[in-house]
């Protein structure tokens, strides 16, 4: 069970990533599994352009609250990784989340309901090629 502050800043980041447009965008609670954090939130992207833009959106979000513990990846790496501590942000193209599928590897962790905008499989990329 995660506590209301980690379940709050889950929300904000699914919030911001939403805003500009990430897709398949999923929280996992880690916390019954893991000492190191208590909270994944995974989302995709259709370019490093976007990918860049999506992790910016949530730094800036955030920051008046909570600022990253450290940041890892962006400009063309095809992989953000934002850790707040008690939530690490992991922003992916569509590709570099198939290849890494943390889903699959946390497969255990529980998926966390109730979050801003659609998740999962609802969503469908945006096609950014025409």
């Amino acid at each position: 069970m995660l506590d209301p502050d980690t379940l709050e800043l889950v929300r904000n980041t699914t919030a911001a990533a939403h805003d500009k447009k990430a897709f398949d965008v999923t929280a996992l609670d880690v916390s019954g599994l893991t000492s190191f954090t208590d909270a994944f939130v995974l989302c995709s992207t259709s370019s490093d352009r976007h990918l860049d833009a999506v992790a910016e959106e949530i730094r800036r979000r955030l920051k008046a609250r909570r600022k990253p513990l450290h940041v890892e990846g962006g400009g063309g790496g095809q992989w953000v990784l934002i850790d707040f501590g008690d939530v690490i942000v992991h922003v992916f193209t569509e590709e570099r989340r198939a290849y890494y599928n943390l889903e699959g590897l946390w497969g255990d962790a529980p998926l966390i309901e109730g979050l801003p905008g659609k998740t999962g499989a609802e969503e469908e990329p945006i096609d950014t090629t025409g």
